[in-house]
């Protein structure tokens, strides 16, 4: 009997990789705290997730023969964000420490959807090996 691994893993797989992304969002807009004319991006998490469960793979297109690129479907889930304050007149509209704050409610989120993934193969080699 085949072991289905999306309906074994549940939804952990997906959200891993959406708050992986994010990450990568946030991240970017903590590095351009101080660039002039950088607006702040973030991720809606419940429509990338939507996204990541309904393409399971990344789109690869090619714009010559021997060239090819790969392309996520989670960073056209990428929205800028609508600040909390006012404009510092250089056009930035990056709050740091919301940024920050973001960043580390993302990384809590991570982890505990690594903790599930890690909770669900671990119930899979306890089925395999008949614990």
């Amino acid at each position: 009997m085949a072991i289905s691994f999306d309906k074994a893993l549940g939804i952990h797989q997906h959200s891993l990789g959406v708050r992986a992304e994010r990450a990568e969002v946030l991240s970017g807009n903590i590095a351009n705290a101080d660039t002039p004319g950088y607006k702040a991006r973030d991720i809606d998490f419940e429509t990338a997730l939507k996204n990541a469960k309904s393409s399971q793979s990344m789109s690869l297109s090619r714009s010559h023969e021997n060239h090819f690129a790969a392309q996520s479907s989670l960073a056209e889930d990428a929205l800028y964000r609508v600040p909390l304050q006012p404009d510092s007149g250089d056009g930035n509209t990056v709050d740091l420490q919301q940024e920050r704050n973001q960043f580390m409610q993302n990384s809590l989120e991570y982890q505990a959807s690594l903790e599930f993934l890690s909770s669900k193969f671990g119930g899979l080699k306890k089925a395999i090996r008949g614990d």
